[in-house]
């Protein structure tokens, strides 16, 4: 005769589950906290004009010392022409009247000026602007 065997009750332990979500959460939320905008510094080139009012309808390309890109402030993810192109096409949207100032820190490599000054040539915009600060007399 057979004698059954008692089943055995299958059941999965959360807890080490649980532990590991706890765990990314909390890698998470710290690590987040380092990755917060901080806004561009720029050191602009000296030059002895008149200050311009800026239109509303305006773009601003700024060029830090290491050659990046911000456009309205928003950080590219590499300088290549086609990335800058990328972000500014949606926002000019076929209006070529738009003015655009380009900010480009005094150290800032001049290919990097000029390859924003060719994007911006590139979709036609004729209106276009550099920043400088007033020198101090």
């Amino acid at each position: 005769m057979f004698v059954r065997q008692k089943k055995q009750e299958v059941s999965v332990n959360l807890t080490p589950l649980i532990d590991i979500v706890f765990l990314l959460l909390i890698f998470f939320m710290v690590s987040t906290s380092f990755t917060r905008e901080t806004q561009i510094k720029l050191d602009l080139p000296k030059a002895s004009v008149e200050p311009l009012e800026s239109k509303v309808d305006s773009l601003e390309i700024s060029v830090d010392k290491e050659g990046r890109y911000f456009v309205n402030g928003k950080g590219l993810v590499n300088q290549s022409i086609e990335t800058l192109l990328g972000a500014i096409s949606p926002i000019i949207n076929d209006n070529k009247d738009i003015s655009v100032i380009i900010s480009a820190d005094a150290n800032t490599p001049y290919q990097s000026v000029v390859t924003a000054m060719e994007a911006t040539s590139q979709l036609g915009v004729v209106n276009l602007k550099m920043a400088t600060q007033r020198k101090k007399q």
